[in-house]
């Protein structure tokens, strides 16, 4: 194919951005223009999105669709490409992104314009993360969707906006100045910031680990993966619904496919070495923060403690470097996407109509919100891991990855899938059973037109990939293979060696 289309798919919503910023509207809520532009654009760019996905090839692990174009002198390559992986990821960003500009219709009241804008500018953001095959490329892409972030939060954000917004951007700097770091010495080594070349050539062992521990700093964080995840909980509950579902849906997958590009690929002797590191963390993150949700009062705090849970099964996942353990994790993260936006889409309904996110504040909803409660259910269902559902296919394949390796491992982690039964359930019977006691809620009206197609979508989506997740496995089979056999591969040079 010679047509340009992981550029076209990455830079069209940069176009629609600009025509959002020539419409005219005075009214910032009746700004329809805007908000036809740019769902027009996100629909176009996620048909695009499929008609790349039909066209991939998933007998082979190259990079498809390969585009390249000398930089900076030679010195950096604009250079995109996909594989099995990167694919399924920007699927998941084209399908949500459109998602996240309805639901601004409801959510966002004030400079409507310039939040669509910075949801479009994000986009491009995140689909050059998945794209790129130049180390220096994706670490623009991937700090550069900060910035759009940090002003979703800090200027369309709840009460403590500001802190919240630069709580999240500190972290997430600090994170990944070292990768920087990592990405000047690979340059040193290598002499090409290339990612197809270095995959060639290999990384030295004695370099792995320092450059391993650099990417660890911000992917850990970006996930994020205990201890440092406390600026995610915050930067939910303040930010509004669309920035919610971004964060949530794809900005924390970052994290999860840096590990399985770059830590597993570029670095499998490090990867081996830190393995029992990874598996403390990630128990930690399953157990400790699926208690502290079960505590929680707020229904984004206890959806946000989840999403850290849910993510530690990714990072375990990714760890055994087995063929169940890394597709599941990638299954769990494209499930994880769509059931914690479907969640938090949940949650601002609720809020549109009643300003409170409190649970206490709800109960015996399904009198007077049959089909909202419906909806809530599945998605409800989805987190727990509910056979049928998508979020039963990526845990199941994460324990079974993780019974082979290690069994305390996988016994452990197996206690999160019924803490997550236990605080899912418990949200779900004080918002949605129980009697109708406040008054002020038999005013509020069951999902609306706009609604309706969303959580709907969402729910078929949910539904669609739990009966029949060969969709996926599919796509991602060979691309996993491979990097399983290129591990394999470079830790039995070095057993050799030694």
């Amino acid at each position: 194919m010679n047509f340009p289309i992981l550029s076209s798919i990455t830079f069209l919503p940069l176009i629609g951005a600009l025509f959002v910023f020539l419409t005219r509207g005075e009214n910032d809520e009746k700004n329809k223009g805007a908000i036809y532009v740019s769902v027009f654009t996100t629909l176009v760019n996620f048909f695009i999105s499929l008609f790349l996905w039909f066209s991939f090839d998933n007998k082979t692990s190259n990079f498809q669709f390969v585009e390249e174009i000398n930089w900076i002198s030679g010195f950096i390559k604009f250079k995109f490409g996909i594989d099995g992986i990167s694919i399924l990821f920007i699927i998941l960003t084209t399908f949500i992104t459109p998602i996240c500009i309805i639901s601004c219709i409801n959510s966002v009241k004030t400079r409507l314009k310039e939040f669509l804008i910075a949801i479009l500018v994000l986009e491009t953001f995140m689909i050059g993360v998945f794209c790129s095959l130049d180390l220096v490329i994706f670490y623009l892409f991937f700090e550069a969707g900060l910035i759009p972030m940090f002003l979703i939060i800090g200027i369309w954000g709840g009460p403590r906006k500001v802190y919240s917004a630069f709580k999240f951007f500190l972290f997430t700097l600090l994170g990944s100045v070292l990768m920087l770091v990592a990405i000047i010495t690979i340059y040193w080594i290598t002499g090409t910031t290339d990612v197809t070349k270095i995959l060639q050539t290999g990384i030295p062992p004695e370099f792995q680990y320092l450059l391993w521990l650099a990417f660890f700093s911000s992917f850990a964080v970006k996930m994020p993966m205990w201890p440092v995840h406390t600026w995610l909980p915050d930067a939910h509950v303040e930010a509004p619904t669309p920035g919610s579902v971004i964060l949530a849906a794809i900005l924390l997958k970052m994290g999860g496919y840096g590990f399985l590009r770059f830590s597993v690929g570029l670095f499998p002797i490090a990867s081996e070495y830190f393995t029992p590191l990874i598996f403390a963390l990630s128990i930690i993150a399953i157990i400790y923060t699926s208690l502290v949700a079960l505590m929680q009062d707020d229904m984004k705090k206890l959806i946000a403690y989840s999403s850290i849970a849910h993510m530690g099964f990714v990072t375990l996942g990714i760890f055994t470097f087995n063929k169940q353990g890394i597709e599941g994790s990638i299954i769990q993260m494209f499930s994880h996407g769509l059931i914690s936006a479907a969640l938090f889409l949940s949650i601002g309904v609720l809020y549109d109509r009643t300003h409170s996110r409190m649970i206490k504040s709800y109960g015996g909803l399904v009198h007077i919100l049959p089909k909202y409660s419906f909806l809530f259910m599945v998605f409800a269902l989805g987190t727990l891991g509910l056979p049928g559902t998508s979020g039963f296919v990526g845990e199941f394949l994460v324990l079974i990855g993780a019974f082979k390796v290690n069994f305390l491992v996988a016994i452990l982690a197996s206690i999160g899938v019924i803490l997550a039964a236990a605080y899912i359930l418990w949200l779900y019977k004080k918002v949605i059973f129980g009697k109708l006691e406040n008054v002020q809620l038999q005013k509020i009206k069951d999902v609306n037109f706009s609604e309706g197609i969303m959580l709907g979508v969402l729910c078929f989506t949910v539904l669609l990939f739990g009966f029949y997740p060969e969709v996926l496995t599919e796509t991602i089979k060979v691309s996993v293979d491979n990097l399983i056999n290129n591990y394999k591969t470079e830790i039995a040079k070095t057993i050799i060696f030694k």
